[in-house]
């Protein structure tokens, strides 16, 4: 039934999201993003609202998953392809958006290294999501 492909792929990719984004964002790249972005709007990290940030990455996750069952995208490598063009087409838009309309990014080169990062934790999260789709009989 692609009912429990998209539920089980969306949770996968909601859960795998969210740990991306913990670990590339929150630590590989923590210092950087503190250098290069305006920080006056920052919560500090005992402040975030956890709620909204996992209903944020579930959200990613499912999107991802019902545009998989759209596209009958069921291999690893092609949910990565996949994944990852929409996950550049998404930061493009976003990151030049901030870039023109506020003082977020602080550098061109910020928002370069933004939709680079962005684009590789979509196509991951996207090869997981296919992963978990393709397993559900």
């Amino acid at each position: 039934m692609k009912t429990n492909k998209v539920l089980i792929g969306g949770i996968v990719g909601g859960v795998t999201f969210f740990l991306l984004g913990w670990l590339i964002y929150g630590m590989l790249m923590a210092d950087y993003m503190k250098t290069n972005t305006n920080q006056c709007a920052m919560r500090p990290m005992e402040e975030m609202v956890m709620w909204a940030i996992i209903l944020a990455n579930l959200a990613s996750g499912f999107m991802v998953a019902y545009i998989f069952n759209w596209t009958n995208t069921i291999t690893p490598m092609a949910g990565a392809k996949v994944a990852g063009l929409i996950g550049f087409l998404l930061s493009v838009s976003f990151d030049l958006s901030m870039y023109g309309m506020s003082t977020m990014f602080l550098n061109m080169n910020a928002v370069c290294i933004d939709i680079a990062v962005s684009t590789v934790m979509s196509a991951i999260g996207g090869a997981v999501v296919a992963w978990a789709m393709g397993m559900v009989k």
